[in-house]
């Protein structure tokens, strides 16, 4: 719930100030090409003035700024762990080996669905789409490119699997977000997707099974991977228990943290029966990353990956966000948008539909994955608890609105990157990302039948 707004606005203005916020900070992005968190600080300038204007007291900005901050300080801390986590999965070798064993559903016969499938596996285990894209998404378009497939199929394939992993692995920084600004479990987030996701992935595979060339191929790329996957020293059938058990786990509703504190410890024991790391090592691989070396070539830069500093540029984006969005609430930017729709979202469908546009509505203006979850999660919150509506309902919406879209969107982050790394352009593969708009589809639709909807108690105003 939102604390009490400092000051009172009209819906019309609040629209204006909502326009001319997007539209700054999407010529900061998108014209620009500024970091999301400059863009955020010359907002957060340009709204103290505001509020110095209107005689709001400082302090009582900082309050509600500092509120907005504690309404996701579960993600800053899970953030952490996350980064602690994927960095002792990988000098453990779990999930180095889980590619190289993934490596194996490669076949020339079904090639765009092993193109989803794979990127879909190692999506998840690394929860990272755009490493995803710029690793095994450039092997594939090479692959291809080797019997002619359609490198606009490809990328959507990529595309599709790699954000597939992006929304459902619990490494990922989005599904953490989305989790912790509705204030629910991780793995109970997870889950509840499973209702979308799984119907969007079995379709999507159902496509590209369809549309898969016949005849065989090079696969010289595939095991240039594998071998060079095996040269590391890291691929290990045991080192997969981590993983193993981080499901198990999570599987019986263990919390998050305790989860990630428990995988992070067996991975450590594992690690010491293959690297043997002196204790100096395992400190710099927690802080910096782990470091796989140079001469694996591109499985390297593949490899390289985790620790608390690679979390510290997530993190930022969180705390400027969240407290642009309790900065917003103070000077009655927010509440008066919503009360300009209240009137109208009177039902369940109504709420979920007004949300996934408007995550979808600022993936598409600003062109920014995380604002798109942190900014919708912060304004439909309240909405859907008068409603009786469950926040993991809310959480999920930010995903299959959110997340997934912004590889559709030509000028948005995401959509650059794979465009330039894939050497396809988004508006080519976007017709082939089958999962990333089935998941927007399906939400709308359960949300409009109720089916899969959790219900709560509804709070009172």
């Amino acid at each position: 719930m939102m604390d009490r707004p400092v000051v009172t606005m009209k819906p019309v203005e609040a629209l204006c100030f909502a326009v001319a916020i997007v539209a700054l900070m999407g010529v900061m992005m998108i014209g620009l090409g500024w970091v999301p968190q400059l863009a955020i600080v010359v907002v957060l300038g340009g709204l103290f003035l505001f509020g110095a204007i209107k005689k709001v007291p400082f302090s009582a900005m900082q309050a509600h700024m500092a509120g907005g901050v504690m309404s996701g300080i579960g993600a800053i801390y899970l953030f952490f762990f996350i980064g602690l986590l994927v960095a002792a999965l990988m000098m453990s070798g779990a999930i180095p080996t889980l590619m190289y064993y993934g490596f194996d559903l490669v076949s020339p016969s079904l090639f765009y669905l092993s193109a989803f499938v794979l990127t879909s596996v190692v999506g998840v285990a690394l929860g990272s789409s755009l490493t995803t894209c710029a690793t095994l998404g450039v092997a594939f378009i090479g692959m291809g490119a080797a019997f002619g497939a359609n490198p606009a199929i490809i990328a959507g394939a990529v595309v599709s699997g790699a954000f597939f992993g992006d929304k459902m692995s619990p490494l990922s920084d989005t599904c953490s977000i989305a989790a912790s600004v509705v204030g629910i479990d991780l793995f109970e987030h997870i889950r509840n997707m499973m209702h979308t996701t799984v119907p969007a992935w079995v379709i999507t595979a159902a496509l590209f099974f369809m549309m898969s060339p016949d005849g065989a191929g090079d696969l010289a790329a595939v095991a240039a991977f594998r071998e060079n996957l095996l040269a590391s020293g890291l691929v290990n059938p045991v080192a997969l228990l981590p993983i193993v058990l981080l499901l198990v786990l999570a599987m019986m509703k263990v919390h998050a943290i305790y989860t990630i504190m428990i995988t992070i410890a067996v991975a450590i024991v594992i690690t010491y029966f293959g690297l043997n790391p002196t204790l100096s090592e395992l400190g710099g691989y927690f802080f910096a990353g782990f470091q796989a070396p140079e001469s694996l070539g591109e499985v390297s830069s593949l490899l390289s990956r985790g620790g608390l500093q690679s979390m510290f540029f997530s993190m930022s984006i969180i705390v400027l966000a969240l407290s642009l969005g309790g900065l917003l609430n103070a000077l009655g930017i927010l509440p008066a948008l919503l009360d300009g729709v209240h009137h109208l979202l009177t039902k369940a469908s109504r709420a979920i539909a007004a949300a996934a546009f408007t995550a979808f509505g600022v993936n598409l203006l600003i062109g920014e994955q995380y604002l798109s979850v942190l900014l919708t999660g912060n304004t439909f919150r309240p909405v859907y608890e008068e409603l009786g509506l469950h926040p993991k309902n809310l959480s999920r919406t930010l995903e299959d609105a959110g997340t997934v879209i912004n590889p559709l969107v030509p000028w948005s982050v995401c959509g650059v990157f794979i465009a330039e790394v894939l050497g396809v352009s988004v508006i080519s593969y976007l017709p082939y990302a089958f999962f990333c708009y089935l998941c927007l589809i399906l939400t709308l639709i359960f949300g409009m039948t109720g089916f899969t909807i959790t219900k709560i108690t509804p709070k009172t105003v």
